[in-house]
């Protein structure tokens, strides 16, 4: 599964999967300094309870590792996931 890093400007960037032009998936960030800011993810329906949303967590995450980004969740998937897994942990804010 390819997920497209696209900047949505202003500092706002979207790891996405899209299929015949609709948005499938994505996890969406404002990029404040060295700080990803974790404001969004969304699984379109059809492609839900099939890990998906880890997915695109998990890209945003090597995204800010290499980097060398934090990343602060705001959105309420990206806040369980972050409390959940410890794999978070060194780019927590």
């Amino acid at each position: 599964m390819n997920f497209d890093l696209i900047e949505l400007g202003q500092e706002e960037f979207a790891y996405r999967l899209e299929e015949d032009g609709t948005i499938k998936a994505e996890i969406t960030w404002t990029q404040m300094a060295n700080v990803m800011i974790i404001e969004h993810t969304f699984v379109d329906e059809s492609m839900r309870n099939q890990g998906i949303a880890k997915k695109l967590l998990d890209k945003a995450a090597d995204y800010a590792r290499e980097n060398q980004y934090k990343m602060e969740p705001v959105c309420s998937y990206a806040v369980v996931a972050f409390d959940r897994y410890k794999e978070y942990d060194d780019v927590k804010v």
